[in-house]
């Protein structure tokens, strides 16, 4: 039987009972329409879950005689999603399959070409929504660790930000995929937006470090490259 997940934002007892907080209680009784001695998982984001028994009283819910498990479903490569704003439902479908593949991460990126535009307290309403795209990602897809989701910023501002990662910027001609070899070094890939990476843009990331990588003889969409090539370096760095 298939076990319904939920994402619990406070620490998470490692036995016993757990009150559901209303939101997710109206979640599991009308939406997943879960029945007394279902079983469930919480987590927390910290990683390891709980794994209990659901149960109903009255119009509240809760999670009965928890035991803690401490289940890590990462992957060994620690992957950040450096994505450049694409438009709104484009952006939601490439974090959420970023983090089904195992990004650690997603840093979105103001980029010349970007049909979004982001800022002050729409930017703030935007990450707050994404932060939600990345939970519903990790209750369908299990894992317990929950990846960062950074404020919107400009790209040369997350260039001048010092970090050991390894860069890889995606572009037309670029060094094939599997010649990269990151070993137990972090990865931030680099994606541009709709109209891809201006020239100037290119130039900026390669004068700060960026690798060029590309995808083939093929150009593939802006919600698409990222996720291939997130796929790609799984495969020969991860856990694939």
């Amino acid at each position: 039987m298939a076990v319904s997940r939920f994402y619990f934002p406070d620490p998470l007892p490692h036995a016993g009972e757990v009150a559901f907080p209303a939101p997710a209680a109206h979640h599991a009784l009308k939406v997943l329409r879960l029945a007394p001695g279902d079983p469930v998982a919480l987590f927390d984001g910290s990683g390891g879950e709980l794994r209990a028994v659901f149960d109903v009283r009255g119009r509240k819910a809760y999670a009965m005689d928890g035991q803690w498990v401490a289940a890590d479903r990462e992957s060994p490569l620690a992957l950040v999603l450096a994505q450049a704003l694409v438009s709104a439902d484009k952006m939601d479908w490439a974090i959420q399959k970023a983090v089904e593949l195992g990004a650690v991460g997603i840093i979105p990126l103001r980029a010349a070409r970007s049909v979004l535009r982001l800022d002050g307290e729409r930017a703030d309403k935007k990450r707050e929504h994404w932060l939600q795209v990345v939970i519903a990602a990790c209750e369908q897809c299990g894992r317990n660790r929950l990846p960062f989701v950074a404020p919107a910023q400009r790209l040369a501002d997350y260039l001048d930000a010092r970090d050991e990662a390894m860069r890889l910027i995606l572009v037309p001609g670029g060094a094939r995929l599997a010649t990269i070899r990151p070993g137990a070094t972090p990865v931030h890939l680099l994606v541009g937006p709709e109209g891809g990476w201006s020239e100037d843009e290119q130039a900026l990331c390669l004068r700060a470090g960026c690798r060029a990588v590309g995808l083939g003889p093929r150009i593939l969409r802006a919600e698409t490259a990222g996720l291939a090539a997130i796929a790609a370096l799984q495969a020969g760095a991860g856990d694939f």
